[in-house]
């Protein structure tokens, strides 16, 4: 069903590993399994789950973000970014300078808002939230995290580079 179409794109179902990320980590602990014939059910495999740990089995380090799910959050973001219509049919980038002028971020049209990549530390690119230069944390965060939040080209760095998000000049407010 669903998660087998997810898996041939690379991408994760519920939390779980595709079955070649799943294959490339094994058993938990090389430890043997084996195969039963049960009335009702059939063929089914008792023995460890093939996670990296007990910790991932428990579902306390197991997440949907690989590099499959980051391209995509990347090929969003781009998709936003280039949308020429607005929100159901409406006006959109002829807005988008309109909109950084009075509200000093960019307007992603295409997503009827601002497009949220949530920044991950399993992230291998900083995403820094929502991509409007604007973020920041509570919590003592991973490094990567930190990057995207302060320094990437979707946090505050973005302000460096000289662009809005959506390629828009910055504006120097009077």
């Amino acid at each position: 069903g669903l998660e087998n179409r997810l898996n041939q794109d690379g991408l994760r179902y519920r939390l779980n590993r595709t079955q070649k990320e799943a294959d490339e980590v094994g058993r938990l602990g090389d430890l043997p399994g084996f195969t039963v014939s049960l009335p009702l059910i059939g063929k089914t495999y008792l023995g460890p789950p093939k996670v990296a740990s007990v910790w991932e089995a428990l579902g306390f380090t197991a997440t949907s973000n690989n590099e499959a799910r980051q391209a995509e959050k990347i090929k969003a973001i781009e998709k936003a970014r280039d949308a020429i219509k607005g929100v159901k049919g409406g006006k959109g980038k002829e807005i988008r300078s309109e909109w950084l002028d009075k509200y000093g971020y960019p307007r992603l049209v295409g997503s009827g808002g601002i497009f949220y990549a949530d920044q991950l530390s399993t992230d291998k690119q900083p995403m820094g939230g929502f991509n409007m230069g604007k973020s920041g944390t509570i919590w003592p965060v991973p490094d990567v995290v930190a990057a995207g939040t302060y320094g990437g080209d979707k946090g505050w760095g973005m302000k460096k580079k000289g662009t809005a998000v959506d390629g828009l000049p910055k504006v120097d407010k009077i």
